[in-house]
C-alpha cells in the first residue's frame, strides 16, 4: 500500500474512533481516535491452558472446547483489520495460544501481518521455555516481532520451584531468564523483537510493585512495556482474590520509578477508568535509574507539541515496515514535517534526553488496565466505559467490549455456539 492511500484509511480509521468517545473524554493526552483506533483480540484460537492460575478470566467450559479453525481465525482478524485501520494492534490471545501447532502460530502471524495487522502474542512464556527455538522460529518464519509475557504470583503451572513464589521477588530469576530469552532471539535471528509483560496485581501482591517497576527499568533493553492489571471477579478467578484501586496502583508505580510526579505524564486509550498509561525515557543520573515521561500534562507548551504532533502524524506506524520501507517512511516525514520537526519536535526531545540523564536512554511504557466485574458493568459508569471501550473481539459480526466478553457471558456462549443474548457493539 502506498504511503497516501494509507494515511487516508488510517485518517478514516481514527475519526471513527474518536467520534465514539464523549466529548469529556477527548483529553489533551487522549489517544484513542488520535494515534489508534483502539485494540483488537482473537477469541477461540486456543480456549485451553496447562496452567491453573488463581486468577483467570476463561470460563468453566475453556479447556473442554476446540480452537476455531484457521479459516474463522482469518476472518476474525480480517473483521479487526477493517476496525483498526493500518498497523492496528493486535492481541494473538484466548487461553495459551502457544499449545497450538506450530504451523498454524507461523500461518496466523503471518496472516495478520499480511492484511496490516501488527500482532502481539500473548503468553505465559513455559512453551517458551520447554521448547527452544520455538520463540526465533515464530519470528523468522512467521514474522513475529512483538510479545508479552505473563508472569506474577497469582500463576500455577511454573517448573524449577517458580510455581511456589509467595513474593513477586522470587520471580525475578524467571522475568530475568525471559528477558536472556529475549536478547538472545534478537541476537540470534538478527531481527526486531518488542517484548511487554502484564502482571495480575492483588490486594497480597501490591507492596510488590515498586520493586518489580525497578526490576524492569534495570531491563529496559528487554522489555518495553509492563501493563499491571487489578484482578477481577469474573471467569474461573478465585473470589478470595481482593483487587485493587487505580490510584493505589499507581502510588507504588510511581514510587518504584522515584517519580513522584508520574501522573504529570499520564495518557489514556479510551476511558480514564479503563487505562492510563505512561510514556518516558530511562536514564542515569548520579549512579541511579531515572524515569522521565515524554510529555507533561501541566506543561502547556508540551501539551500543544503533543496536539501538534498528532495532528501532522497521528496514526502513523513504522512496526510493519522493513528497513528500506521505514527509511522511506522517515524521509517522506522530514519531507513534510521538515520545519516542525527541526524548530519544535527535536528540542523537546533533547529536553527530555537531558533530564533523563543519559545520550542513550531507552523508552517504556507503564500501563494499567481495569476490567469490570458484571456488577460493574451494570452501573452507568460501566454502560459509559463499554461505549467508549477501545479493546474489543470480534463476535456475532460485531466487535465486542473486551469486558463484555470476560463478564457478561459473551465468551462462554461463544465457545458453546451460542448466539450472544445481546448484539455485539460494532
Amino acid at each position: 500500500m502506498r504511503f497516501g492511500e494509507e494515511a487516508a484509511e488510517r485518517r478514516t480509521a481514527l475519526a471513527a474512533a474518536w467520534e465514539t468517545l464523549p466529548v469529556a473524554l477527548r483529553l489533551p493526552t487522549q489517544f484513542l481516535g488520535r494515534q489508534y483506533a483502539g485494540c483488537g483480540a482473537t477469541i477461540g484460537a486456543m480456549p485451553r491452558c496447562d496452567f491453573t492460575c488463581r486468577g483467570c478470566y476463561l470460563g468453566s467450559d475453556a479447556n473442554r472446547m476446540r480452537p476455531r479453525p484457521l479459516v474463522e481465525l482469518r476472518a476474525q482478524l480480517d473483521a479487526l483489520r477493517t476496525w483498526l485501520g493500518p498497523a492496528g494492534n493486535l492481541q494473538l490471545t484466548d487461553g495459551e495460544i502457544t499449545l497450538r501447532p506450530e504451523d498454524e502460530l507461523v500461518a496466523l502471524i503471518a496472516y495478520a501481518r499480511r492484511i496490516g495487522l501488527v500482532p502481539m502474542l500473548m503468553t505465559h512464556g513455559e512453551t517458551f521455555r520447554r521448547r527452544p527455538g520455538l520463540l526465533e522460529r515464530l519470528m523468522t518464519t512467521g514474522g513475529l516481532t512483538e510479545v508479552c509475557f505473563h508472569v506474577d504470583t497469582t500463576m500455577r503451572g511454573r517448573r524449577d520451584g517458580y510455581d511456589a513464589a509467595d513474593r513477586e521477588a522470587d520471580l525475578d530469576g524467571l522475568r530475568t531468564d525471559f528477558a536472556s530469552m529475549i536478547r538472545r532471539a534478537r541476537r540470534t535471528t538478527g531481527r526486531r523483537l518488542e517484548a511487554a509483560s502484564t502482571v495480575t496485581v492483588t490486594r497480597r501482591n501490591l507492596d510488590d510493585v515498586p520493586g518489580m517497576v525497578r526490576w524492569f527499568l534495570a531491563n529496559a533493553d528487554a522489555f518495553k512495556m509492563v501493563s499491571f492489571q487489578p484482578v477481577t471477579a469474573v471467569g474461573r478467578t478465585e473470589r478470595a482474590l481482593d483487587g485493587i484501586g487505580a490510584d493505589e496502583l499507581w502510588q507504588r508505580i510511581a514510587a518504584g520509578a522515584n517519580a513522584p510526579d508520574l501522573a504529570a505524564g499520564e495518557g489514556y486509550l479510551g476511558h480514564p477508568a479503563c487505562s492510563r498509561f505512561v510514556q518516558g525515557l530511562v536514564g542515569r543520573r548520579g549512579g541511579r535509574t531515572t524515569f522521565v515521561p515524554l510529555y507533561r500534562r501541566d506543561r502547556p507548551a508540551e501539551m500543544a507539541l503533543l496536539r501538534d504532533l498528532l495532528d501532522r502524524v497521528g496514526g502513523t506506524s513504522f512496526r510493519l515496515d522493513g528497513r528500506r520501507r521505514r527509511l522511506a517512511r522517515a524521509a517522506a516525514l522530514a519531507l513534510r514535517h521538515g520545519g516542525f520537526i527541526a524548530t519544535r519536535l527535536l528540542p523537546q526531545a533533547w529536553r527530555v534526553v537531558r533530564r533523563a540523564g543519559s545520550f542513550r536512554p531507552r523508552y517504556f511504557c507503564f500501563v494499567s488496565h481495569h476490567f469490570m466485574s458484571a456488577a460493574e458493568m451494570a452501573t452507568p459508569l460501566g454502560a459509559e466505559r463499554l461505549a467508549s471501550c477501545a479493546f474489543r473481539v470480534p463476535i456475532d459480526g460485531g466487535l465486542a467490549p473486551m469486558c463484555a466478553v470476560n463478564a457478561g457471558g459473551l465468551r462462554d456462549r461463544f465457545y458453546r455456539g451460542e448466539p450472544s443474548a445481546r448484539p455485539a457493539a460494532a
